[in-house]
């Protein structure tokens, strides 16, 4: 197969799979057509933005790359420090004072690199999420921009190259507006300017939403649909090109998300909670603090005094809670963790030295809210019920957006029922261009898709994993397909 491809990666932030519709979304749906829809796609965990699309870069899960969370506490130093991966200044920090080591393993930018190959990266997500996208752009000379944060943006002359024919970078909208104009620049400064100009072998076209209007306004709501249907919009300018002139220069086209939707149903307290078990919890490490309680939807929990008895202390009392879903802690084996009632986090793959020593998801369930959404979750955060949040272990958080097209990928029109995942992209990608993939990758080259699909065969095996205490019980389903292994959800019940 010709090595001469180059590809584009649109991500649509937060997009779960079931709203993509011909009314909705006519242009992904177009692209249904025009390639293979990935119908058991899913992204790793947590389904946090800020660890899912490190897993797009690196082909690897948390574990490898050491992302764990969009907010994690950095026990590297002391004293320990709270790091918020949305600031794309602190990032670069991180990056320069550990000698390179932001990520813990090579991504997909560093590899190019190294074959004098390019990635470049228009994106209108957190500063930080760009950066996250390819994190060493500015030391290669590549192109990183963000449709709202300049400093994201490298290198300088491409962007005042793009604010010369486009305007100046648009502020970014208040939260609780859908942002339009982002997805409006980005678009064009890849049609007018980076491709024509520059033609990168991969390039990375995020829309950042529908993620924050889904979680102002809910997953199903009249503001979340409008601006799916804008950012649908803005992506068939990208397909009427690819269609008229990319596809046959070689480009194939992969449209993905990070993660999907739930809708957070009852709200509770996790510090309060802690506080009335008799911890004294805090949101940042302090002397009189011995449980960080990291925010959001994600439960990180980090102890000052990680002892055994200690995570079994607070495992106790997190699993007498109604509100506590799954739960992970250090491996005691290969299937259970430290703690009496937890699984092993290295089932989810979060077994990193940035890790919590507590990790656990709300409680979620299969309750339909009113937009008509299947998935229902506890939630802790200042906003009103009926909102979309992610980041567990609910089927419809794990099930991503995957979608290719391309002559690389002979089964136009067909839907692929083989379980596939965020950490395969990259994969894939290297094998198409005839580069080897690291050992860090965990995610596969999606052999099937590159062969007619009554020629593809491999091994799939599921497998499920449970424990209990007292009478709180939790379920781990995952499924392998050779060597690479996904989470299909977790649950419990009491």
């Amino acid at each position: 197969m010709s090595r001469d491809h180059r590809f584009i990666i649109a991500s649509f932030d937060g997009l779960r799979p079931d709203l993509i519709s011909p009314q909705l979304t006519p242009h992904l749906w177009r692209m249904k057509a025009a390639g293979v829809t990935l119908a058991k796609h899913r992204t790793i965990y947590p389904s946090e933005t800020r660890s899912a699309f490190p897993s797009l870069v690196t082909g690897a899960t948390a574990d490898r790359h050491g992302m764990v969370g969009n907010k994690y506490l950095d026990r590297a130093v002391t004293p320990p420090r709270y790091i918020d991966t949305s600031d794309a200044v602190l990032l670069r920090r991180l990056d320069v004072e550990s000698c390179g080591r932001l990520y813990s393993a090579p991504s997909l930018g560093e590899i190019l690199a190294a074959k004098g190959r390019s990635l470049a990266v228009l994106a209108t997500n957190t500063a930080g999420t760009t950066r996250l996208f390819h994190h060493k752009a500015e030391d290669f000379g590549q192109i990183r921009l963000s449709g709202h944060f300049r400093e994201a943006c490298t290198p300088h002359d491409v962007l005042t190259e793009i604010e010369r024919r486009f305007g100046p970078l648009p502020p970014a909208p208040p939260k609780t507006e859908p942002d339009r104009t982002g997805q409006d620049w980005i678009t064009s400064a890849f049609l007018d300017v980076v491709w024509p100009k520059y033609r990168p072998d991969v390039t990375i076209l995020s829309y950042g939403e529908p993620d924050v209007t889904s979680h102002f306004h809910g997953t199903g709501a009249e503001a979340t649909r409008s601006i799916i249907a804008h950012c649908d919009h803005q992506f068939g300018r990208v397909l009427d090109w690819w269609q008229a002139e990319g596809k046959q220069a070689g480009v194939q086209i992969f449209a993905v998300s990070d993660h999907g939707h739930i809708t957070g149903h009852t709200r509770v307290s996790v510090t309060n909670s802690l506080r009335a078990a008799g911890f004294n919890p805090g949101t940042a490490p302090s002397a009189d603090v011995d449980v960080v309680v990291v925010p959001g939807q994600v439960g990180a929990l980090y102890l000052a005094n990680p002892e055994e008895a200690n995570v079994a202390r607070l495992v106790t009392a997190m699993t007498s809670e109604p509100w506590c879903g799954p739960l992970f802690t250090r491996a005691k084996d290969d299937v259970n963790g430290i703690a009496a009632g937890s699984l092993s986090n290295r089932l989810i793959f979060a077994d990193h030295p940035r890790a919590p020593d507590v990790t656990f998801s709300f409680r979620a369930d299969d309750t339909i809210d009113p937009f008509g959404l299947l998935g229902g979750t506890f939630y802790d955060n200042d906003r009103r019920a009926g909102l979309g949040v992610h980041g567990g272990l609910h089927p419809k958080e794990l099930a991503a957006v995957g979608l290719v097209a391309g002559l690389a990928f002979p089964n136009a029109g067909c839907a692929s029922f083989v379980a596939s995942g965020i950490c395969d992209i990259a994969p894939t990608i290297l094998d198409l261009l005839g580069i080897e993939a690291p050992q860090t990758m965990s995610g596969r080259v999606l052999h099937e898709l590159l062969r007619p699909f009554e020629a593809f065969e491999s091994p799939v095996r599921e497998e499920s994993f449970e424990t209990r205490l007292g009478g709180y019980r939790q379920l781990l389903r995952r499924e392998h397909v050779g060597h690479a292994c996904y989470i299909a959800g977790g649950w419990n019940s009491y």
